[in-house]
């Protein structure tokens, strides 16, 4: 099963600092088609305008990747943690039993972003934040994981769910394939360019829902840069 969800289908609002558009049902947008794919809660395509950003909110019990398509965000958290991600990165905040934490675009240049919220396998625990740099030609033509929770994917940012968040560039006219498990489901997006996946076309920040299929081929129509996420769904233990 392969399911299209096109860019212009897509929820959201602009904010004026922030244009914001929403995957799945999120703040005054609500979709009961549309609530969550697998263990994946939210996917936001947001873009903030220079010096501008989120002020200290909270959040619990939630798994959240950001995925910086241009630009750069700035994180500070109650915990002290500080950071800068630049495009290409990827920043991880484990919510657990409770965080507060601010986000700014500091820089003098618009920031675009995925963000990313995946449902932990059990609530509570330790909050947490990490970052890192992904050097980029390790994602040509493969798909790197950016962020796990799956046994054996050590060299990845952690995460407290049966779930990976992974990354791949693909030049026009290559192909890159991805292999899961049965029982999954992956949400593909991507972040530039045209692909194929079978027959169903996607062009840039369209999102692609598939499920009962253990390998895809992703083919790049254009030079293409794709953010995958492989979950499976459970409720908390």
């Amino acid at each position: 099963m392969i399911e299209l969800r096109p860019f212009a289908s897509l929820g959201g609002a602009d904010h004026g600092w922030l244009d914001a558009k929403h995957h799945f049902s999120f703040a005054d947008y609500r979709d009961p088609k549309r609530v969550h794919w697998g263990a994946l809660r939210v996917w936001n395509d947001d873009a903030i305008d220079p010096h501008t950003g989120f002020p200290p909110h909270g959040h619990r019990d939630m798994e959240i990747i950001t995925y910086v398509r241009s630009g750069a965000i700035s994180h500070e958290d109650s915990l002290g943690n500080k950071g800068r991600t630049e495009a290409g990165d990827v920043q991880v905040m484990s919510a657990g039993s409770g965080v507060a934490h601010s986000e700014y675009n500091h820089e003098d240049v618009k920031t675009t972003l995925f963000q990313i919220w995946i449902i932990p396998d059990a609530a509570g625990g330790a909050p947490g934040w990490g970052a890192r740099q992904f050097p980029k030609d390790d994602r040509a033509g493969n798909f790197v994981v950016l962020a796990s929770g799956i046994d054996g994917d050590t060299d990845a940012l952690p995460i407290r769910a049966d779930a990976r968040v992974a990354g791949a560039t693909i030049r026009a006219g290559e192909t890159a394939v991805y292999e899961t498990r049965p029982g999954r489901h992956l949400y593909l997006v991507p972040a530039i360019g045209r692909i194929r996946i079978d027959t169903v076309e996607a062009g840039p920040r369209d999102g692609v829902a598939i499920r009962d299929l253990e390998r895809i081929t992703v083919t790049a129509l254009d030079d293409a840069e794709v953010v995958l996420v492989d979950s499976r769904w459970r409720t908390f233990v």
